[in-house]
């Protein structure tokens, strides 16, 4: 299906919204694509009134926003071509516009006045202008108010390693980042620096220091404030997203050598980012990283986010992994496939959880719908037998006790061992 029948499946016999403050402009009778002067503040105002995460500009479509997860057209004519460059044009620097016809594409963010910063994301489809707004809140969630494990505020206050929030595009990632900058900014006095590109919250001194560059207009790249940033006395380094081998070399070194490291990754689950972190070195290198990985990381945190119960708003179910002593040497000896095993069976102690245990803890609380439940697990059949009441280590325990079962009555006076490595 091609980009724009999927945007197309998703919104047409959807109940549009009205966008109030839209004028004809003077001389013009009616509110006629040609004729309606279009200001971005209007459309920015929407997507407050309306709780919108997003909104898309495209030509030959009304502004799309994007509400509780779906997309929604506004009730309003479509915009044209000039239109669009318009509203876009007027919010580049002369910079931002070079870097749009050189690179067909731009990400910046600028202030919404008395509404907070728009995260925004320019770039041409089929040659014509188009771009990807989202809302940034003026007020920073604390982690409590996100619903994220609590375990999140013991692992972000560790004086060194490599902390990693993942999940899939508008899974709340930055959101989290800025909930665990805001409380080491509450309760530590130490420097913190963001790089990030673009600056998405902004932060105020409360405790901490806190250094935030901008990649383009700070930085002339992520590799170089990255590096730079190891000599400006760093205590925290917040690193936007880990995209490339430089970023994750450099932040694998910070972490090493006695700072406390904090970035995401567009990862599902805790495996996946091990993996794709590995994946970027070359063969020959990948003995060592694994144990620089493996002695450094802290933990890593799966974000996903499902529709609540009441259909107008979003809760967060996050997979859990700590590097326990038994995830460190699976990292190290190369053993990822039994972390999802481990990550299920070391939630007392060490605190972890898969992300079937927290989708179970939301239906049994009454947050989500079986259905969105299911439709969110990677492993659907797993969530069903645990909302039924069996347990995957009961499903094990089972097959363990027909093994030894059969193995009798053949008269072998052996039992099979079907146990994996857990924690204690």
């Amino acid at each position: 299906m091609s980009s724009d029948a999927a945007l197309n499946t998703q919104t047409r016999n959807k109940p549009a919204l009205e966008v109030v403050d839209a004028q004809p402009s003077k001389g013009s009778g009616t509110k006629t694509n040609q004729g309606l002067k279009i200001q971005l503040k209007y459309l920015i105002r929407a997507m407050i009134k309306y709780n919108a995460s997003d909104l898309h500009l495209k030509a030959d479509r009304p502004p799309i926003y994007r509400i509780s997860g779906r997309l929604i057209p506004a009730k309003m004519p479509e915009l044209t071509q000039e239109q669009i460059r318009m509203l876009i044009f007027n919010i580049l620097s002369k910079r931002q516009i070079r870097e749009l016809e050189e690179k067909r594409q731009v990400d910046f963010s600028f202030d919404a006045k008395g509404t907070g910063r728009v995260r925004c994301n320019v770039f041409y489809q089929k040659d014509t202008l188009s771009a990807a707004l989202r809302m940034i809140p003026m007020l920073i969630p604390s982690l409590q108010e996100l619903g994220v494990p609590s375990v999140l505020k013991e692992l972000c206050q560790r004086p060194r390693g490599l902390l990693l929030i993942t999940g899939s595009s508008g899974a709340g990632k930055s959101t989290t980042l800025a909930a665990i900058v805001r409380h080491l900014n509450e309760n530590n006095p130490v420097h913190i620096i963001t790089i990030e590109d673009p600056i998405e919250f902004a932060h105020r001194d409360i405790r901490a220091c806190i250094t935030q560059r901008e990649i383009g207009s700070d930085a002339t790249s992520m590799k170089d404030a990255l590096e730079a940033a190891l000599r400006q006395d760093p205590d925290v380094i917040v690193i936007g997203e880990m995209r490339d081998f430089e970023t994750i070399q450099t932040a694998l070194t910070a972490a090493e050598t006695g700072h406390l490291v904090i970035s995401t990754l567009h990862t599902n689950d805790a495996k996946s980012t091990i993996d794709r972190i590995l994946d970027v070195f070359p063969a020959d290198a990948q003995n060592q990283i694994r144990t620089q990985l493996a002695s450094s990381l802290i933990g890593v945190v799966a974000q996903h986010v499902l529709l609540r119960t009441d259909g107008n708003s979003l809760v967060p179910a996050c997979e859990v992994m700590i590097n326990s002593p038994t995830i460190e040497d699976c990292i190290r000896k190369n053993e990822r496939t039994l972390i999802p095993e481990i990550i299920a069976t070391s939630n007392s102690y060490y605190k972890m959880q898969s992300l079937n245990q927290a989708l179970e803890k939301l239906v049994l609380a009454g947050q989500v719908t079986q259905e969105e439940a299911l439709r969110a697990s990677t492993n659907p059949a797993d969530l069903k037998l645990r909302l039924s009441g069996v347990t995957h280590q009961d499903v094990l325990g089972l097959g363990s006790h027909s093994t030894q079962t059969s193995g009798q009555t053949m008269g072998s006076g052996t039992n099979t061992d079907t146990s994996t490595k857990t924690e204690r």
